[in-house]
């Protein structure tokens, strides 16, 4: 799995893959009480959560990178999954920080190896 040119565990999960809905709707009631429906299919905008908690660990080092790039306001990134699908995405700050990273075992001075399990929130974007 790849985000730009950072190198991503495989085993992240997605965890809200299957919660995106493709169409939006309205409704609405008229004066009369009729019921005015309005749908559209949405292109882009769908949210992609990456966890790795008890099973995919980054480094300090890969944190790091992450964290540079998040760093970059507007920036527009290329994600490829570990099943080779790609999408074009940007940070997702809306819910806090997009890149959430704990140490797994505490450690007051870490080095670059240092494992973390990580959380990614993005968004996809036009290409």
């Amino acid at each position: 799995m790849q985000l730009e040119s950072v190198t991503l565990p495989d085993d992240l999960l997605w965890i809200n893959e299957y919660q995106w809905q493709p169409v939006e709707q309205e409704t609405e009631r008229t004066l009369t009480g009729a019921l005015l429906v309005q749908e559209q299919a949405k292109r882009y905008g769908r949210e992609i959560e990456l966890s790795g908690e008890q099973s995919a660990w980054v480094t300090r080092a890969t944190i790091e990178s992450l964290k540079a790039l998040e760093a970059e306001a507007g920036k527009v990134m290329t994600l490829t999954l570990a099943d080779d699908r790609s999408f074009q995405v940007i940070f997702d700050r809306s819910h806090g920080a997009a890149v959430e990273a704990q140490q797994v075992l505490p450690y007051a001075y870490p080095d670059n190896d240092y494992l973390y399990s990580l959380t990614l929130r993005l968004l996809t974007v036009a290409p």
